[in-house]
């Protein structure tokens, strides 16, 4: 039997953050963290845990955020060259992301540094949405430069933090009641070659058809309206109207 998601962040995680912690700051309470981490996180489920381990690296690491977020941006290591999420290999920088989504608001800019370094090993899908609500204006220019970026994991983000009702995430009101401002991001990444990418501006605009059907139609047709568009495109518009396609939406049927 598979170990459930939530017995990874255990005892054995945060002696993991703690041996790469201690080898760029030595004054790292590991002891104390990780007898922490082991005694609160037993009674939990997984977000509380994530949570509450963000929690303990706060106290742990003292309360100046620009000097704990340098060393954590240190233990980083190799950037996730795969297409994979937040469930594999870098699973273990979950409660480094919800240190940045808690404690971060403040340093804006150290934070957004910080957003789009972790995004590169596992996601900084839920972490960058405070961001948005916060500075909106601000955050959406940055991701309009981000979808030019070479790095798919980065490319993602700018699509996939904007979902106005990503799973497990706070809804995005703003986006719900006006998704225009993050159409600019979609249409940059209509063609995007990664097919990770493809399925997150998928995922947008099935977002969007939810709550505000005409926009997404009208997105949905300019995008199919030159005679010849990309197998990279093409994907993305039958992947968003999949739910309308079950149904045998006649509008749907004519543009797959």
């Amino acid at each position: 039997m598979a170990k459930k998601l939530k017995l990874w962040f255990d005892k054995a995680l945060a002696e993991m953050l703690s041996e790469k912690i201690t080898a760029v700051d030595k004054k790292f309470n590991s002891k104390a963290f990780i007898k922490a981490v082991d005694k609160g996180v037993r009674p939990l489920e997984l977000k509380a845990r994530v949570e509450l381990i963000a929690d303990l690296m706060h106290q742990h690491l003292g309360e100046k955020y620009p000097k704990a977020i340098r060393t954590i941006l240190k233990i980083l290591g190799p950037e996730n060259p795969n297409e994979t999420g937040m469930f594999t290999e870098f699973y273990w920088l979950m409660p480094a992301a919800k240190y940045v989504e808690k404690y971060g608001l403040d340093d804006y800019d150290l934070s957004i540094k910080a957003i789009k370094e972790i995004t590169k090993r596992h996601t900084s899908e839920y972490t960058i949405r405070p961001y948005i609500r916060t500075e909106t204006k601000k955050t959406l220019t940055i991701l309009k430069i981000w979808v030019k970026e070479d790095n798919l994991h980065v490319r993602r983000l700018a699509c996939e933090g904007v979902r106005p009702k990503l799973p497990w995430a706070r809804k995005l009101d703003l986006f719900i009641k006006n998704p225009k401002p993050i159409l600019p991001i979609l249409n940059s990444l209509k063609d995007d070659p990664s097919k990770y990418v493809q399925k997150s501006v998928a995922n947008c605009i099935n977002d969007i058809l939810k709550d505000n059907p005409e926009t997404g139609k009208t997105l949905i047709e300019k995008w199919n309206s030159p005679k010849k568009i990309s197998p990279q495109r093409k994907w993305i518009i039958k992947h968003a109207l999949r739910n309308h396609i079950k149904k045998e939406d006649p509008w749907a049927l004519k543009q797959v």
